[in-house]
């Protein structure tokens, strides 16, 4: 007759308590394994959300019109993006709001004996809504300083910061370059995006850009850096891409530029991301096979120094299955105990990277139980071969060591 439930439970645990420092120590190879799996794939989803939050800052609207199809093995020069097609967008793309053209270029900046060396944008007045962008304090760029290449500059948070330290930088005079501009505006921190820091950037009207600073290339006179587009909606996306690739193709007789939308970027991040995830938990899935097989040695240690009791229940009417099962509960349970304490400790350790970095590290609660299932059933996986051994042990072979 089977031995109940509860009964083989009792003995499994009433085992473990006996070998507490035995126990403590299979416990804890697999709190480590269990801890390294939740803090990875924290970090790895954190590191996912932090990508996505970035490329839905730009809009989930947004398509990005730039320079070479990439695929190009000639040595002839390709045509560069120019002002008047970005121009053509705006008034012959029935699908796009908003155009905003941009040239970008390289330039140290001074002011009162401080200089640094940062990314300048010519832009124009939709920069700021293609673009989600929002002014702390001052104004933006007017269609007026585009068209009388007005010296007027907005800064980044950050690069504000860096020129005036102590002091508000509106109004002051700064040099970019050979030339002077006078601070109108800073704009709202927008943080960092793919190694590119948004608010280290000083923003120049278009014309002051060509007239000042960059000057016209002389084969195709005003050449942009990028064509910022804004579709009508989330649904016009394909139609603008569609409408702006056949207008450029009639325009350069060549495919020489490349359009991307927000969804495309999303989807290559999220690819790369997801697998980094993957990569990072694979990693600590292994820290959990050595806590299974840390589990399995234990076990067979335990048999075989149990093995006069083991027969001594055979005896005595215990059958195989009892012994079986009383062997894997003890598994299950060193398992699950590790499972539990590794995971809570791995909370507590993307709580913390969450806390001290910008990275939004996370795991959901499915991640958590999935752990600690995967945690119990490596236990019961590992603990067969010692189970199985001490279920086949001779009742009588097993008695001579009394």
């Amino acid at each position: 007759m089977a031995l109940p439930w509860q009964e083989t439970w009792s003995m499994a645990w009433s085992a473990l308590r006996a070998s507490r420092l035995r126990s403590l120590l299979t416990i804890l190879s697999m709190v480590i394994g269990n801890a390294s799996v939740i803090t990875l794939v924290g970090i790895g989803q954190g590191t996912q959300r932090l990508a996505s939050e970035n490329l839905d800052s730009l809009g989930t609207n947004v398509l990005f019109v730039v320079p070479g199809d990439g695929r190009r093995s000639s040595t002839a020069r390709p045509r560069t993006l120019v002002l008047e097609d970005a121009e053509a967008i705006a008034s012959q793309a029935p699908s796009v709001r908003r155009v905003a053209p941009q040239i970008s270029s390289n330039q140290v900046v001074q002011v009162e004996g401080r200089s640094t060396s940062v990314p300048v944008y010519g832009v124009t007045p939709e920069f700021l809504l293609v673009r989600q962008f929002d002014m702390e304090r001052g104004r933006f760029i007017t269609q007026a300083d585009v068209d009388g290449s007005r010296s007027v500059v907005a800064l980044g948070s950050t690069l504000a910061s860096k020129l005036s330290p102590n002091a508000d930088p509106l109004g002051q005079r700064i040099r970019i370059g050979n030339n002077s501009f006078a601070v109108i505006g800073v704009m709202e921190e927008k943080g960092s995006f793919l190694g590119e820091n948004r608010d280290e950037v000083a923003y120049v009207p278009l014309g002051t850009m060509v007239n000042r600073v960059t000057g016209r290339d002389p084969t195709y006179g005003v050449s942009l850096t990028v064509i910022s587009v804004e579709a009508n909606g989330p649904g016009s996306v394909n139609a603008a891409n569609f409408q702006i690739t056949n207008l450029l193709q009639q325009r350069h007789k060549m495919n020489d530029f490349t359009v991307r939308t927000q969804k495309e970027a999303t989807a290559i991040v999220n690819t790369i991301t997801g697998g980094l995830t993957i990569l990072l938990g694979s990693v600590g899935g292994i820290s959990l096979l050595v806590g299974g097989v840390g589990i399995m040695n234990i076990m067979l240690v335990a048999v075989s120094e149990r093995t006069a009791e083991v027969g001594l229940r055979k005896a005595l009417g215990a059958r195989r299955r009892d012994v079986l099962l009383q062997f894997l509960i003890e598994a299950a349970v060193l398992a699950s105990m590790g499972g539990v304490i590794g995971s809570g400790l791995g909370l507590g350790a993307v709580a913390v990277a969450a806390a001290v970095t910008p990275l939004p590290a996370f795991v959901g609660p499915g991640t958590v139980l999935l752990t600690v299932a995967v945690s119990g059933g490596i236990g019961v996986f590992f603990g067969v071969v010692p189970a199985r051994r001490a279920a086949r042990l001779d009742p009588i072979v097993a008695l001579r060591g009394l």
